[in-house]
C-alpha cells in the first residue's frame, strides 16, 4: 500500500540484545522523546553524496567547532572544507539572494567537481564556484511551485502549480509547458496513485533538452467529499478518488522539447485505462520506454517510442503472471554501452537483475535465486559490473554485492551482519556504505568494491539511547500457519524483566504488501515508542506474516484475492509463541497496528476466535476494500466483480456484530488515502447492532497524524492499551469508557 505507513528457511537466530537492565541512574523515555527527540536517534552525515566527475570524491555538511561548512573528502582519507555556512551565505548574498536564516547548511546539488547550486527558500537557483568562492544567480522561479526538478544539467527546473507544469531556466523563466484550464486534468504530477514504483510526474532526458511528463485525466472519476475545517464556515475540498471495480483514470505521457516549446505525446493507444510506469529515457534523448501495464496488472508490454514523433517503435519484451506483475524499476543502462540496459523483475518469483538489448533480446538472468535484490546501485565506468543490495544472507538483512554483466555468481562486498545501504561513486571503485544492526545505530564507511575492505569510516555513531532504561530485544523466527515458511519476529522485554512474573503483551501488526517490519537493524526495526511500552511493563512482540514486503512472490501471493486470511491465521501464530512464554499473561494481550495494520488489528479483534485478545487500537484502518483504491486493491483482490466471495470475506463491516473485547478506532478527517468513509461505516454499523466501541478523530489530519500531534496520538493509544491490560484493567466486553 504505497501510502502506508511498506525465502529459504533458515535456522533459529537469536540476534542481539538491546538495552540492559534498569539501573538508578537510567532515566526513561517519555512519549516526547520517542516521536520529537532528535538527539534520540543515531547521528548520520547530512547531505553524503558523490561528487559528479571527480575521482571519487564525496561531499557532506558537518558541524566543525559551532560552525556548519560543507566538506569534501576522497579515498585519500583526508576531509577538506569546501565552504563555511557564513561564507557560502555572504556570496549568495552578494549575488542577491536574501539574507540566509537557516539554522542547517542549506541543501545543495554538485553540477561539477568546483561548483554546486543551491535553491533559496524565495524560490532562486544559485550557482556556487569552489575555485572563486563566488555565487550567481541563474533563474527563478514562481511562488506555489510544486513538485519541483532540477534537469540532470541544473541549469534548468521543471515544476507544478496547480494542474498545470512549467519550466524555468535563465532568460526563460516561468514558461508554462501546459495551459490546462480543467482542474480535473492534472499535468507533472505522479499517477497512478503512485503505485508501480512512481514517485514523480516529470522525467527529464540526459542532458535536460526534453522532458517527459504525466498528463492524468481524472474527469471520468468520481468526485470524494473533504472537508476543510479550517475557514470558517468549512469549506468542502473533493479529491478524485477512484474506488476498486470502478472507472479509473486515463494517462498519456508527454514529451516537451525545450528549445521548440513544442510537445509531442506517446502513442501509448488503447485501452485507456492502462499503467504507463517505468518511464526511462535512452542515453541519446531518442527514445522513450514505457512499462505498460493493463488494468487486470496481470500482462505488462515494454515498449519503445520516438522522443520526437511519439511514435509507438516497438514492443521489446512481454511479461504475465497469474496473480500479478507489478513493473517498479526503470530501465537502467550500461555506461559506454547505449544499446544495453539492466532490467528488474520478479518473473521467476523474486525480483532480479536481467541485461537486455534495445533489441529486446534477453542477453543473460544477472542474479538467481530464492533471495531478491533490493537496489540496484549502479555499475562500474567501464560497464562490466553491476552493484546491487540484496538479501541473500538472510531475509531480514541488506548486504552489497558485484556480479559481472558477462555472467559468474555475484560477489559480496560488505561483511558485517545487519542492514548495508550502497550509494557507489562516479567510477563504480567505492562504495559509501551506511550500516546499522541491532546493536550499531549506524555507521558510514568507504568501502573499495576490488576488495570488499573499509578505506575510511566517515561516521561511528554513539548509541543515543545509551543513558535509557532499555527492554531487551531478540529477532528470530517462527513457523507460519503452513508450517513451512519462516516468519520473522521481534520481541522486547520489560525493562526490569523477571522471569517469574507475568507480562501483558501488546503486538504491533502491519501485515500489507512492501512493508517489513522486522529486520536486523537498529532497533531491530521498531521505534523508541515500543521501548517505552517496555518500560512500562508490556512484552512489546511483531511478526512479518504471510504477504508482507521482502520475501518474493511466494510469500507476497498467499493473499491473493483473499486479504486478512492468510495474515490472521499467521498472526495468530504469532499469539500461541507469545502464550507459550511463561511469562507472557495469556489473558493480556493487546493489538495495535495503523492502516493495513488498522485493517489487521480490527481483523483480528473480530475474525479470531473470542478472548484472543483483551483490547485493540485501529488507525486509519481499512474496512472495505471496495472502498480502496483501484491500482492497490485490485492488484491482490481483482475487481469487486471478479472475485465477490473474497471481497465479502475481508471485509469488516460483515464481521462487527463479532466485536466483543474494547477497540479504539482512530482517523484523519482528510485522509486521502483511507477515505474517512471506512471508518464512519464501521461505526455505523456497530450502532445499528448494539456494538460497542471507541472513536477518535483527528481534525484536519491526513492518512498519518504526524508533528507534534504525534505525541497527543501514542499518548492516547497507549492510554487506552494501559486501560484494559494493566491488572487493574476492566473485564473484557464492558465496551470502553466515555473519556477515550
Amino acid at each position: 500500500m504505497h501510502s502506508f505507513s511498506r525465502r529459504a528457511a533458515l535456522p533459529l537466530i537469536l540476534l542481539g540484545l538491546l538495552g540492559l537492565p534498569a539501573t538508578a541512574q537510567q532515566k526513561l523515555l517519555t512519549m516526547e522523546d520517542a516521536y520529537l527527540n532528535r538527539s534520540l536517534q543515531p547521528a548520520s552525515l547530512k547531505q553524503l553524496a558523490w561528487i559528479p566527475g571527480s575521482k571519487d570524491e564525496f561531499s557532506f555538511a558537518r558541524t566543525e567547532n559551532g560552525q556548519d561548512e560543507l566538506v569534501r573528502g576522497g579515498a585519500d582519507g583526508k576531509l577538506r572544507p569546501v565552504v563555511s555556512l557564513a561564507n557560502l551565505s555572504q556570496a549568495l548574498q552578494a549575488a542577491g539572494a536574501p539574507a540566509v536564516k537557516a539554522m542547517a547548511f542549506p541543501a545543495v546539488q554538485w553540477v561539477s567537481t568546483d561548483a554546486f547550486v543551491v535553491t533559496m527558500p524565495s524560490r532562486e537557483v544559485f550557482r556556487y564556484s569552489t575555485a572563486d568562492g563566488k555565487a550567481t544567480k541563474l533563474f527563478g522561479y514562481q511562488t506555489g511551485a510544486d513538485n519541483v526538478e532540477l534537469d540532470p544539467t541544473k541549469t534548468r527546473v521543471a515544476y507544478t502549480k496547480d494542474q498545470n507544469l512549467y519550466i524555468s531556466l535563465a532568460g526563460k523563466e516561468n514558461v508554462a509547458v501546459t495551459t490546462e484550464a480543467n482542474p480535473g486534468i492534472v499535468n507533472g504530477q505522479a499517477a497512478h496513485r503512485s503505485e508501480f514504483g512512481i514517485t514523480k510526474g516529470t522525467f527529464w532526458s540526459p542532458k535536460g533538452n526534453k522532458l517527459a511528463y504525466y498528463r492524468m485525466d481524472q474527469t471520468m472519476v468520481s468526485d470524494y467529499p473533504l472537508v476543510n475545517i479550517a475557514p470558517f464556515p468549512a469549506q468542502a475540498a473533493p479529491i478524485k478518488y477512484p474506488m476498486a471495480g470502478d472507472k479509473s483514470h486515463e494517462v498519456t505521457v508527454g514529451v516537451y522539447d525545450v528549445a521548440s516549446g513544442k510537445t509531442v505525446f506517446l502513442q501509448t493507444g488503447e485501452p485507456k485505462e492502462q499503467y504507463l510506469t517505468n518511464i526511462s529515457w535512452s542515453p541519446d534523448e531518442k527514445s522513450v520506454y514505457v512499462a505498460v501495464l493493463n488494468r487486470d496488472q496481470n500482462h505488462m508490454w515494454l515498449r519503445q517510442y520516438d522522443a520526437t514523433t511519439g511514435a509507438f517503435v516497438k514492443t521489446l519484451f512481454e511479461e504475465t503472471d497469474a496473480e500479478y506483475v507489478e513493473p517498479q524499476h526503470a530501465l537502467e543502462f550500461v555506461p559506454g554501452r547505449p544499446d544495453q540496459f539492466v532490467y528488474q523483475s520478479e518473473r521467476d518469483g523474486y525480483n532480479h537483475l536481467y541485461l537486455y538489448n534495445t533489441s529486446g533480446k534477453l542477453l543473460r538472468q544477472l542474479t538467481k535465486g530464492e533471495w531478491l535484490v533490493n537496489d540496484l546501485l549502479g555499475f562500474d565506468a567501464k560497464g562490466k559490473t553491476a552493484y546491487f543490495a540484496s538479501n541473500q544472507d538472510s531475509p531480514i538483512q541488506r548486504q552489497v554485492y558485484s556480479v559481472g554483466l558477462g555472467g559468474g555468481k555475484p560477489r559480496k562486498l560488505t561483511q558485517n551482519t545487519g542492514t548495508h545501504a550502497g550509494t557507489l561513486s562516479p567510477s563504480g571503485e567505492y562504495v559509501l556504505d551506511v550500516f546499522s544492526s541491532q546493536t550499531t545505530p549506524r555507521t558510514v564507511s568507504l568501502i573499495g568494491t576490488k576488495d570488499g575492505k573499509a578505506k575510511q569510516q566517515l561516521l561511528n555513531a554513539p548509541n543515543p539511547v545509551a543513558g535509557y532504561a532499555l527492554g531487551q530485544m531478540k529477532l528470530f523466527p517462527i513457523k507460519a500457519a503452513d508450517g513451512k515458511t519462516d516468519l520473522y519476529c521481534r520481541l522486547i522485554t520489560p525493562v526490569g524483566f523477571d522471569a517469574s512474573k507475568k507480562y501483558p503483551a501488546v503486538i504491533y501488526v502491519y501485515g500489507g504488501p512492501h512493508v517489513q517490519l522486522v529486520t536486523d537493524s537498529w532497533l531491530g526495526g521498531g521505534n523508541l515508542w515500543m521501548q517505552h511500552m517496555a518500560e512500562k511493563g508490556y512484552v512489546v512482540f511483531t511478526v512479518d506474516s504471510r504477504g508482507s514486503g521482502h520475501r518474493g512472490l511466494p510469500f507476497e501471493q498467499a493473499t491473493f484475492r483473499q486479504m486478512g486470511t492468510p495474515e490472521l491465521a499467521d498472526q495468530l501464530k504469532g499469539v500461541d509463541y507469545l502464550k507459550s512464554l511463561p511469562y507472557v499473561d495469556a489473558a493480556r494481550i493487546g493489538v495495535h497496528g495503523w492502516s493495513y495494520g488498522g485493517f489487521m488489528t480490527t481483523t483480528m479483534l473480530t475474525r479470531a476466535p473470542q478472548g484472543t485478545f483483551k483490547v485493540g487500537v485501529a488507525g486509519g484502518p481499512v474496512i472495505d476494500w471496495r472502498m480502496y483504491e483501484i491500482m492497490y486493491t485490485e492488484r491482490y483482490m481483482d475487481t469487486p466483480q471478479q472475485n465477490p466471495e473474497g471481497y465479502q470475506q475481508a471485509n469488516l463491516l460483515n464481521h462487527v456484530k463479532n466485536l466483543k473485547d474494547p477497540l479504539l478506532m482512530i482517523h484523519g478527517t482528510v485522509d486521502d488515502v483511507v477515505v474517512w468513509q471506512h471508518s464512519l461505516s464501521y461505526l455505523k454499523n456497530a450502532v445499528d447492532n448494539g456494538v460497542q466501541l471507541d472513536y477518535f478523530v483527528y481534525p484536519g489530519h491526513p492518512h498519518n497524524v504526524g508533528g507534534k500531534d504525534r505525541v497527543h496520538l501514542y499518548t492516547k493509544i497507549t492510554n487506552y492499551l494501559d486501560m484494559y491490560l494493566k491488572p487493574e484493567a476492566a473485564p473484557a466486553g464492558t465496551g470502553a469508557s466515555s473519556g477515550q
